[in-house]
């Protein structure tokens, strides 16, 4: 997946129309821990309180200008995705219908809801959700944003530019990347390349969802079951081919967490440094944190990539201190 550099610097001034800059931060306590010099990227500072606005920025201004006849859109989500697109249809002046599976965040559902989306419940899994979608953008002659994109790509790699660029004089030997259907692992991809750094990039994907570790060993898309119970925005049972192709042509290594590992990286970043991440939003730390030895003593980036989490999770996963 490739772009120019004019369609990576008209993607930027989409994205920074709506928002400023995420900061990045070296955090004292976190490079003590890990033994490294530690910089964190905080889309968790974004105005949905995750990497994914950027993506909905740049698809909704490219569907604005390519196809003006559409007024309503829809698509799946565990949250992210539709917080992403109901923010960037509002600007618009679009209409969102978003479907969700049973039993999922309560909190995002609220905040897409207060973006002006129509909220559907349908489905034990966001495959499920996502092919209800589907159904019903073919019945009522919607358009339907998929999860991965390379619009979407386009939009989200303007996180890791401007992460690459404010490192250019020390580029970080590796990223860890939480992966859930791969636009931000794709989108990291991206930015090396524009930037023209060596770091090597790492996918974190959940123990409990292994479709896009067990995809890259494979060389193939691996569907596989999906049990994790903390980090949803890795709930992936069926991974998308095309964003296989980018992991299995971009990435150093894919690794797993387990929910454990992501509740004590969640717990870690509150102590350390008191920002609050989601399940996702902390599987690059418990993934750097897994992989410790490797890297001591180097510079290590991970992507907080969102802190949108329930609040009765994270007092419950805040009731054990980190260790």
């Amino acid at each position: 997946m490739k772009f120019t550099r004019e369609e990576i610097e008209a993607a930027q001034r989409t994205v920074h129309a709506a928002m400023p800059p995420t900061p990045q931060y070296t955090w004292p306590l976190l490079s003590q821990r890990l033994g490294a010099t530690l910089w964190a990227k905080h889309e968790n500072h974004t105005p949905v309180g995750a990497f994914k606005i950027r993506g909905g920025l740049t698809y909704f201004e490219t569907l604005a200008r390519e196809h003006p006849e559409v007024r309503h859109v829809i698509s799946a989500t565990r949250g992210n995705h539709g917080q992403s697109l109901g923010f960037a249809a509002r600007r618009h002046g679009l209409g969102a219908t978003i479907v969700v599976p049973h039993g999922n965040s309560q909190e995002k559902n609220a905040a897409m809801r207060a973006l002006g989306v129509e909220l559907v419940e349908h489905g034990d899994d966001f495959q499920a959700a996502s092919e209800h979608a589907a159904l019903l953008a073919e019945r009522d002659a919607l358009h339907r944003v998929p999860s991965f994109h390379r619009e979407l790509v386009r939009g989200v790699s303007t996180a890791y530019v401007e992460f690459f660029s404010a490192l250019k004089d020390a580029p970080p030997d590796v990223l860890f990347v939480p992966i859930g259907l791969g636009s931000g692992f794709a989108g990291a991809a991206v930015a090396r390349a524009h930037c023209g750094v060596a770091t090597k990039i790492i996918g974190v994907v959940s123990a409990h969802a292994t479709a896009y570790r067990d995809s890259f060993r494979a060389g193939k898309p691996v569907e596989s079951p999906v049990s994790t119970r903390l980090a949803d925005g890795m709930a992936c049972r069926v991974p998308v081919p095309e964003s296989v192709e980018v992991i299995l042509r971009e990435a150093d290594d894919v690794i797993t967490v387990t929910d454990d590992e992501v509740a004590e990286a969640m717990r870690i970043l509150f102590s350390d440094t008191h920002n609050v991440a989601e399940g996702a939003g902390a599987a690059a730390l418990a993934g750097a944190l897994q992989q410790q030895a490797r890297w001591r003593g180097k510079t290590v980036g991970i992507s907080v990539s969102g802190g949108n989490v329930d609040t009765d999770m994270f007092a419950g996963v805040l009731s054990r201190s980190a260790s």
